[in-house]
């Protein structure tokens, strides 16, 4: 598996500060295993604060900015969790067309926790069946997902793959489906 992903480069699009640390790094962590590029993508260039739930945790170098990136430069997309994250991500249009973007141009994309909030407001979760965080799942099916309870879920069935995931305890196979759907 050390060079599955090799030539591939990953975006994981953060905002500024909220994201669930283990949530961007595990996947990241994932990614690099398999022998793929990491980049990291925010709203704001610096540093992006990353959490453990509710306490702050490490700040981590955003590579680029969704004003000046596209998902051309890129083979895949993480989307980590925390609950400020993908609130915030959801607010701003050039995050949300930044995420958007993957979907149209059928490229994989993984989202895990309550990362999903930002593919409802890219409008890219109708027709698809999904997990996350379980308080996200009313949000979800009026969003015309399939929500279902389970560890990891990929979903064929639009024009992309999308892997979700529900919390931290999952990462471990979400980083495993995260790598099978970039190598492809």
């Amino acid at each position: 598996m050390a060079t599955d992903l090799q030539g591939k480069t990953i975006a994981f699009l953060c905002a500024p500060e909220g994201t669930e640390q283990v949530e961007l790094t595990e996947p990241w962590k994932a990614v690099e295993q398999a022998g793929g590029t990491p980049r990291l993508v925010s709203t704001q260039s610096g540093r992006a604060q990353a959490f453990n739930h509710l306490d702050k945790a490490d700040t981590f170098q955003v590579d680029t900015t969704v004003d000046v990136s596209g998902h051309e430069e890129f083979d895949g997309l993480v989307l980590p969790g925390g609950v400020a994250n993908p609130d915030y991500l959801r607010t701003v249009p050039e995050a949300v067309a930044f995420a958007k973007a993957f979907f149209d141009a059928g490229k994989p994309v993984a989202a895990i926790c309550h990362a999903p909030w930002t593919l409802i407001e890219a409008d890219v979760v109708s027709g698809r069946t999904v997990t996350s965080w379980p308080s996200l799942q009313t949000d979800l099916r009026n969003a015309g997902a399939t929500w279902v309870d389970r560890e990891v879920v990929t979903c064929e069935g639009g024009p992309n793959v999308l892997v979700t995931s529900r919390k931290p305890d999952d990462l471990k196979a979400f980083g495993q489906a995260a790598v099978e759907i970039f190598k492809r």
